[in-house]
């Protein structure tokens, strides 16, 4: 079965927060045009026309931004509708939407409902936390909206995950924050480390440094392990795809499988990149208006990313068969420059609980 996916900015760089750590905001400083603006329908039509050249029996549309539902309602509609005209022999369209949730109403919910979207819905945590980082363009608090939203989707029954951005703040504070997804009862959660900037210098306040990274996962594992055993299980995804690691199974995470794989990430002009993390203009690999899928696979700049990178220490670690390197962009910051590594300290403290957690799992107790 032939798959293909896209990471789209419908809305490129827009935002109507002003997230303290925002990366995207840092990366769209770092190339020539900051933002595209929205993306025009030509370009929507003319990624279609390219998904078709491929004729694959299952695509991906992934939303990102900035904030993608800055792009309006309407154009997910318009969005929608076209791929429907557009690709009638693709046997299964999947979408997907990260954000913040501020412009999520009663319409927008029930539209995601309707064409099953699985939305990651972005919150740091508990309300102090939460407000500190996550500020609204106007420099007012977004906690409660958010948490607002959340409700909503789960009112219409959307699919959705918690994004929480680890911060360095956040790091020292891993039992407050497993206790507010249980409080909230939140069931899925995927943790995400914030990273210096390109420059390493205005984040810096925020973005975790190696051993804080490694004490907050080491400090909320056994949290996790101990609810799983209670049957109080929250679905946290790097912990999810260790223990199928540890089972003998295959990661889904990106930064696991050993090797980068081409995220074909989509500006609102309708050039590709091949990360999220390098949507920049060294990176650029060529525009779905001039160039087919293949000719952007075959770009000699997608060529040089995937390119495997792995340095000796880390294949001679001992867990090395848990990551296999790890995401380039985190490893260039945390083992290339201090030498220590958060996963495998992370990892060497957990043994025991992970083992109980494979055991209870897979029912091996």
């Amino acid at each position: 079965m032939k798959q293909l996916s896209f990471l789209i900015k419908p809305a490129s760089s827009l935002c109507n927060m002003r997230c303290r750590y925002c990366f995207y905001a840092d990366v769209s400083d770092h190339r020539s045009v900051k933002s595209y603006g929205v993306m025009e329908e030509e370009t929507v039509r003319a990624l279609f026309a390219r998904v078709a050249e491929e004729a694959p029996d299952e695509v991906t549309f992934a939303f990102q931004g900035g904030e993608p539902t800055v792009a309006g309602l309407a154009f997910f509609k318009n969005f929608c509708s076209l791929a429907r005209e557009c690709l009638p022999d693709v046997e299964k369209i999947h979408y997907s939407l990260q954000t913040n949730g501020l412009l999520i109403d009663d319409a927008f919910a029930a539209f995601l409902k309707e064409e099953g979207f699985l939305v990651g819905l972005s919150l740091d945590g508990y309300r102090e936390n939460h407000n500190f980082l996550r500020k609204k363009a106007d420099g007012k608090d977004s906690y409660t909206e958010v948490m607002a939203a959340y409700r909503r989707l789960m009112q219409y029954g959307v699919d959705c995950n918690i994004l929480t951005v680890v911060t360095a703040p956040l790091a020292k504070r891993a039992t407050k924050l497993w206790q507010f997804y249980q409080k909230n009862k939140l069931e899925f959660v995927q943790l995400i480390p914030c990273l210096d900037d390109f420059d390493a210098t205005s984040r810096e306040a925020f973005a975790l440094t190696p051993h804080l990274y490694g004490a907050f996962l080491k400090e909320l594992f056994p949290h996790w392990v101990d609810a799983l055993v209670k049957g109080e299980y929250i679905s946290v995804r790097l912990f999810d795809n260790l223990v199928r690691q540890a089972s003998g199974e295959m990661p889904e995470m990106c930064g696991m499988c050993g090797r980068c794989s081409p995220q074909l990430v989509v500006e609102a002009d309708g050039s590709v990149y091949p990360c999220d993390f390098y949507v920049l203009d060294e990176w650029c690999c060529g525009n779905l208006r001039d160039n087919s899928v293949k000719e952007i696979l075959s770009h000699p700049n997608m060529q040089r990313f995937l390119v495997p990178l792995v340095s000796d220490a880390c294949k001679n670690c001992r867990f090395f068969h848990f990551c296999r390197g790890g995401c380039k962009r985190y490893r260039a910051l945390y083992l290339a420059k201090t030498g220590y590594c958060p996963y495998a300290d992370f990892l060497a403290s957990v043994e025991r609980d992970l083992t109980r957690a494979c055991r209870f799992v897979f029912g091996r107790r």
